[in-house]
C-alpha cells in the first residue's frame, strides 16, 4: 500500500479524505459514504476504506462531516423540570454516552406554560441542526413536541415513567411499582396513618407514583383521607411547606411518602424543626436516591431511579447508526426502579 506523500515543510501534515480516496482507489464521495456510515457498499470496499483509515491514522472532520449530513453533532437535551439533581444526573448519563465520539451536548430549558413553546423548540431544532434531542418529561409527554421532531427531521427520544413510545423512541421506567413496593415496606413496618407528598400538576411522574401509592394502601385495606395528601412541587422548599401541613394534622401521619428526594429531605428538615424525631416518630420515604438521600440524617429511604442509565441509553439510540455502537452495546428501553432500604424508616411508636 502507498504511504500518504510527506509535506515538504517539517511540520507533519494530516491525511485528509482525499488522500484516503486515492490510497483506496475510490472516489472521495464513496469515503465520505463510509465515514457517514451509509449503506448500499459491498463489505469488500468499505473494510478496504477502513483499512486505509487505520494505517493512515486519519480523523475525520466534525465540520465537514456535519457538512455532508446537513446536521451538526450535536445532542440536544430540552426539558421544564425544577428537579435540578435530575437534571444533573442525565446530562452524566447522555455525557457517558457521547465520551470519545464527535458528538457533544447542548442543554435548552423551556417554559412548557408558554403558548409558544413549541415554536421555540422548532427554532431551537432549526437553528442548531441537532442530530438528535432528549425530551425530559413533562414536556416528553407532549405528542405534539414528537411530532414536531419528526418534521424537522431531528432524532428524538422521550424519557418518561411510564410507556411514552415505541422502544426506538423512549426510555421509562417502573414507578407505580417501584412506588407500591416502597409503600408496602411502610406498610408492613406497621404504618397505617401514612401521608403522600405528591409532584406536579400536570407531571405524568407525578400522576403514575401517586397511583402506586393510592394502590398499596388499598389493596391493605387502608383508607387514604384527602387530608394526608399534600401537594409539591418536586423542590425543597415545597418538601418543608407540605411536610408542616401534615403535621398539623391530629393526629400526623406516623409516616410520608414524598414522590421525589428533594420534597424528602425537606420533610426531614421541617421534622427536625419541629422536633420530630426520625424515624422514631416519623418514618420518611423519598425517590430518586439522589446524593442527597445517602448524606442527610438519617439517611433516606428511597426509591433508586436509574437515571444516568435511562440517560445513556437515550443517548446510544440517537447516535447508534453514526458511531461504532452496536446494538448489543445499547442499554434497554424499560428500566427498573428499586426500594434502597436505609435509616429513616422504623415501626411506629405504640
Amino acid at each position: 500500500m502507498k504511504s500518504v506523500p510527506k509535506p515538504r515543510n517539517k511540520a507533519v501534515s494530516k491525511p485528509t479524505i482525499n488522500d484516503i480516496a486515492r490510497l483506496a482507489g475510490v472516489s472521495k464521495k464513496t469515503v465520505s459514504r463510509v465515514i457517514n456510515r451509509s449503506g448500499s457498499l459491498h463489505d469488500d470496499t468499505r473494510e478496504k476504506i477502513e483499512a486505509v483509515i487505520r494505517e493512515t491514522g486519519y480523523v475525520p472532520n466534525p465540520q465537514a462531516r456535519a457538512l455532508a449530513l446537513g446536521r451538526n453533532f450535536l445532542i440536544g437535551l430540552v426539558h421544564d423540570n425544577p428537579n435540578a439533581q435530575m437534571i444533573l444526573n442525565m446530562q452524566q448519563g447522555i455525557l457517558e454516552a457521547l465520551r470519545d465520539t464527535d458528538f457533544e451536548l447542548v442543554v435548552r430549558p423551556v417554559d412548557r406554560s408558554s403558548p409558544d413553546m413549541l415554536d421555540d423548540v422548532r427554532s431551537f431544532l432549526v437553528r442548531q441542526r441537532l442530530y438528535g434531542v432528549v425530551l425530559l418529561p413533562p414536556i416528553s409527554e407532549i405528542d405534539a413536541l414528537a411530532r414536531l421532531c419528526e418534521e424537522v427531521n431531528c432524532k428524538y427520544v422521550r424519557m418518561g415513567s411510564s410507556v411514552l413510545d415505541d422502544p426506538d423512541h423512549m426510555v421509562a421506567s417502573n414507578d407505580r411499582d417501584a412506588v407500591i413496593e416502597a409503600t408496602r415496606h411502610l406498610i408492613a413496618q406497621g404504618h397505617r396513618r401514612i401521608g403522600l407528598i405528591s409532584g406536579p400538576h400536570g407531571f405524568n411522574s407525578a400522576q403514575v407514583r401517586r397511583d402506586g401509592f393510592e394502590f398499596a394502601l388499598a389493596e391493605a385495606g387502608i383508607k387514604l383521607p384527602r387530608s394526608l395528601i399534600a401537594d409539591g412541587q418536586y423542590t425543597f422548599e415545597s418538601g418543608i411547606a407540605a411536610a408542616e401541613s401534615l403535621f398539623d394534622l391530629q393526629p400526623r401521619p406516623t409516616a410520608i411518602f414524598a414522590c421525589n428526594d428533594e420534597m424528602a429531605a425537606g420533610v426531614l428538615f421541617a421534622a427536625r424543626s419541629r422536633g420530630i424525631a426520625v424515624p422514631e416518630e416519623l418514618s420518611i420515604i423519598g425517590f430518586d436516591d439522589t446524593p442527597i438521600a445517602a448524606r442527610v440524617w438519617p439517611p433516606l429511604t428511597t426509591v433508586r431511579w436509574p437515571i444516568v442509565a435511562m440517560g445513556r441509553s437515550a443517548a446510544l439510540k440517537i447516535i447508534g447508526d453514526a458511531t461504532s455502537v452496536s446494538p448489543e452495546d445499547q442499554e434497554p428501553s424499560t428500566f427498573v426502579s428499586t426500594l434502597v432500604r436505609r435509616g429513616s424508616v422504623a415501626p411506629p411508636m405504640k
